[in-house]
């Protein structure tokens, strides 16, 4: 999960890189960090339970390097 600060929409949003090919990026938002983080677990908790109740794989972890 990756979560940035946006001047512009004035809120702090919310991507997952793994997830870039089935869900529209950013996947989430809020005000404040913690409320976004929140949001962004339930958004990764939700994909995940529905993939697993139709047998889809779960896309596997990617490795964030920063230069």
């Amino acid at each position: 999960m990756i979560v940035q600060w946006s001047d512009e929409d004035q809120l702090f949003l919310v991507t997952i890189p793994e997830f870039a090919e089935y869900v529209v990026m950013p996947c989430t938002h809020d005000k404040t960090r913690e409320e976004a983080i929140h949001n962004g677990e339930e958004v990764i908790e939700m994909y995940l339970e529905a993939w697993q109740a139709e047998g889809k794989s779960i896309p596997e972890p990617r490795t964030l390097q920063i230069a």
